[in-house]
């Protein structure tokens, strides 16, 4: 029984997850049953939770969607969540930031792994006890200082 409410929680999860995923594309549900070629009356289903999609119509409805077919397949209990995520998804599925933020911040991400894979790993702890580090400018000139949370100082 309780695998049962397991599935059914899962089922429901994984619908949820597409329905938002389709309102913040702003793709109507008869779009993206096109767009997946799988019948309108499915897809519903499947968001409802009523249903349990295979994995090929789960790969037609990220097609659809424009998101990894491996993010589907974790939500349907298909595969297990990596630890790792792919942070330039997430950046891009953000509904909060417009294109120009998020082509940003995948700018800024990419430079900081490009440059942290020409240099050697850091074993020993950055120097200050501070949580939070100070950028000082380097020419001399005093802009407004700024503080760079500690999450961060490990990549630079």
């Amino acid at each position: 029984m309780a695998a049962t409410d397991g599935l059914e929680a899962r089922l429901r999860d994984l619908g949820g997850f597409i329905r938002e995923q389709r309102h913040h594309d702003r793709i109507s549900l008869r779009k993206l049953s096109e767009l997946a070629g799988i019948s309108n009356p499915y897809l519903s289903q499947i968001e409802r939770g009523l249903r349990k999609p295979s994995a090929e119509i789960l790969q037609s409805i990220a097609r659809g969607l424009q998101i990894s077919a491996e993010t589907l397949y974790v939500r349907a209990g298909i595969l297990d969540e990596h630890e790792e995520t792919d942070l330039a998804e997430h950046i891009a599925r953000d509904p909060h930031l417009n294109d120009r933020q998020k082509q940003t911040l995948l700018e800024i991400y990419s430079s900081f792994r490009s440059e942290r894979a020409d240099t050697p790993a850091v074993s020993e702890p950055l120097e200050g006890t501070a949580e939070d580090t100070l950028i000082e400018p380097e020419d001399g000139v005093s802009p407004p200082t700024t503080v760079l949370p500690a999450s961060l100082r490990a990549v630079l």
